[in-house]
């Protein structure tokens, strides 16, 4: 193994710009800017699956990385393309202005054939590690598991399987065109990505063969260069910090809304639903946050029920589900996006977020991807955890809060 994992070329960074990034890394990080600079944070890796060799062979080349990345800055160039976002404030721009990674808030150390890294510190300084370390630690295995032809066989069928999906497109498409609400996919692959470089071919080719389909990228980088819509809103981080800055826990959520409704007013308008459960989110969501939000996003559970049990709410609340837009996100691949469509567009507007299947479908056997996250596990030195609809995603480190927590939301109670 030892053989296996040596570099066979001179270093090459694998991030070149800091705005290659999902774009909800940005709003999040300006909303706790704003409402809690100075917040301490501590971020966690974990590999959930059996990786084709230990992870913790790369940790040399990762260190190399992280050291590459912490001399970065953002060009004046990607400044001035936050700055004509609307919703992206001017103050937030001068701080990326001045902002750079600082090394000594994110150690790479090792746990037998695991990798462990943790960022630690202002929360404003480590957060922004999460995308970046995935996608590092994603480039850095795939180039190794290829490296015997450079990856060329591995592209030839992730290019074969990207052509399949195209082609299933294409021939769904008069399907599509029967329903009320048009069929709309984004690329949120950026953290289990391949490589960088396929990642902008997919981009690339979904453009020019199907844009009657794709309408946009959660990667910024991706986007600013292909001048297309950047896709995102909130992510789990954003409500997790909420259990931990001073609110009655069973209100976490309610604050948290409120808050992203005073940054936003009215833009960036997709609530994010499985932090605790949709059960809980949904008791939380009341007519008030039900008609500031223009739509909702899946991430765990059965999107069919998560979906009915939406339009249900709206129902309930006497709100036209036309006027509103389910995002569905979690593991989604062309065939089940057509169908979670058919089952939705004729009552309210749908649009799906698919990652891994579009940036890292590259082949079976060694090349199944990675199934790494890297997570807010304390906030202000309180735990803070993630509860979602899928018990096999659960994420925590205090076994007594979590406890704690499945019990006052009612979680695999």
């Amino acid at each position: 193994m030892t053989n296996f994992i040596k570099r066979l070329k001179p270093f090459a960074p694998i991030i070149t710009s800091l705005a290659d990034d999902d774009l909800y890394k940005f709003t999040m990080w300006q909303a706790l800017l704003h409402a809690f600079p100075a917040n301490q944070a501590e971020y966690r890796y974990r590999c959930r699956n059996t990786p084709g060799f230990p992870l913790a062979l790369l940790k040399e080349e990762l260190e190399a990385q992280l050291d590459h990345l912490c001399t970065l800055r953002f060009s004046e160039d990607e400044l001035t393309y936050f700055g004509e976002m609307r919703y992206i404030k001017s103050d937030f721009v001068d701080f990326l202005r001045i902002f750079q990674f600082q090394r000594r808030f994110i150690t790479v150390e090792t746990d037998g054939d695991d990798l462990v890294v943790i960022a630690k510190g202002p929360q404003v300084h480590v957060m922004d590690f999460e995308i970046k370390v995935m996608a590092i630690i994603n480039e850095l295995y795939y180039q190794h598991l290829t490296q015997a032809d450079d990856g060329a066989s591995a592209l030839a069928e992730g290019r074969r399987r990207l052509a399949a999906k195209i082609f299933k497109l294409k021939q769904a498409e008069r399907f599509t065109k029967l329903r009320k609400n048009p069929f709309e996919f984004f690329d949120f692959g950026l953290r289990r990505r391949f490589s960088k470089a396929w990642q902008e071919e997919v981009v690339e080719t979904l453009l020019r063969e199907v844009p009657q389909f794709f309408k946009g990228t959660s990667n910024v980088y991706l986007a600013k260069k292909f001048g297309i819509t950047p896709i995102g809103t909130m992510a789990h981080e954003y409500l997790q910090t909420f259990q931990a800055v001073g609110v009655q826990l069973k209100n976490f959520q309610k604050e948290a809304l409120e808050a992203w409704v005073h940054e936003y007013r009215g833009d960036l308008g997709v609530a994010l639903t499985d932090v605790v459960g949709m059960d809980a989110f949904l008791a939380d969501f009341d007519l008030y946050f039900a008609k500031l939000f223009e739509g909702l996003r899946h991430d765990s559970g059965n999107p069919f029920s998560w979906g009915e049990k939406a339009l249900v709410k709206y129902t309930q609340l006497r709100i036209d589900a036309q006027t509103k837009r389910l995002t569905f996100s979690d593991s989604l691949d062309i065939p089940l996006s057509l169908k979670l469509h058919e089952h939705f567009a004729d009552r309210t507007q749908t649009g799906f977020g698919i990652g891994t299947n579009l940036t890292n479908d590259m082949g079976d056997g060694i090349l199944k991807p990675l199934s790494n996250i890297m997570k807010l596990v304390y906030c202000n030195g309180q735990p803070v955890i993630k509860l979602p609809d899928s018990p096999g995603k659960v994420f925590g480190v205090d076994e007594t809060y979590e406890t704690y927590c499945r019990q006052v939301f009612k979680q695999y109670v």
